[in-house]
């Protein structure tokens, strides 16, 4: 049982931490600083480089547009949506999506749901369905931490605390089924793939979020939304080549303890409970 069926790809993950070792020692032989090992590492040459690499990846959002556009071009060409478009910088959300119903879908992106950026999103009032896209491109990082982060510590809190209703969740990017995250999804069955661009990618993983705002005092465990209700998740889901078992269902239970709002998050995956939280306080800074 698991938050989300994929897991950390351990031997890559060894891997990365072996060759960051061997970068660490051997960074003075590469290039033409010519400086002395010592003169190497305590100039700042060797930090600087790596925090400006890093910022690099963290900072670029081209690469993720890039797979979310190819997805979108994909998906209206076969007819699952109707239009869609960026919704530019000028706004707190990043595409809109005109489904077959007429309805308007609103995308909010989203990197590896484990830091503050998860926390800041905002429904906008003309959305008719509200769903956030995790694109999480670090083959190194790990999935289950990840949705569990997004889910229970942080969305849930937003969802509840601040009432933004999020209708669900997407877990799937270009990494997806690769060497660097292995996808349980296409064990004996590869014809499960679609090729977009230079990506060949398998189902999505989908989150249905609760129907309604959690409310100790009114609405303690909502019921969770179904796939057919939320025509934006179903268009990926049919697309992509999705099976029913393969959905998962977040449920929130709350209650009021003393001054505290506490809050218990299950998952259930083909009729059974994957993971369940003890009933946790929500922290705000």
């Amino acid at each position: 049982m698991s938050t989300i069926p994929c897991e950390q790809n351990k031997e890559l993950r060894k891997k990365i931490e072996e060759f960051a070792e061997t970068l660490k020692t051997e960074a003075h032989l590469l290039g033409e600083h010519g400086l002395s090992e010592n003169e190497f590492y305590n100039s700042g040459l060797f930090r600087g480089a790596i925090e400006r690499v890093r910022g690099q990846f963290s900072a670029t959002m081209r690469e993720k547009r890039d797979f979310v556009k190819n997805v979108l071009n994909h998906m209206q060409d076969c007819d699952f949506i109707k239009d869609w478009e960026s919704a530019g910088e000028k706004n707190r959300h990043d595409y809109s999506v005109v489904l077959n119903s007429g309805k308007i879908a609103i995308i909010e992106l989203k990197g590896c749901l484990d830091g503050n950026n998860t926390n800041i999103f905002e429904r906008p009032p003309h959305a008719e369905e509200f769903v956030i896209w995790s694109v999480c491109t670090n083959p190194g990082a790990d999935p289950r931490h990840n949705a569990w982060s997004g889910i229970h510590t942080r969305l849930s809190a937003e969802i509840i605390y601040r009432s933004q209703k999020v209708d669900g969740l997407l877990i799937w990017d270009m990494v997806c089924g690769t060497v660097g995250r292995p996808c349980p999804k296409l064990k004996g069955d590869e014809n499960r793939t679609t090729q977009i661009a230079s990506y060949n990618l398998p189902p999505p993983c989908i989150y249905l979020m609760p129907a309604t705002i959690p409310s100790p005092r009114n609405n303690p465990s909502p019921i969770t939304q179904k796939l057919e209700n939320v025509e934006i998740l179903k268009a990926f889901h049919d697309c992509f080549k999705g099976h029913d078992n393969e959905v998962n269902h977040v449920a929130f239970e709350v209650e009021n303890r003393g001054a505290d709002l506490y809050r218990k998050t299950e998952i259930t995956r083909d009729n059974t409970v994957q993971r369940v939280s003890e009933p946790t306080p929500i922290r705000r800074s």
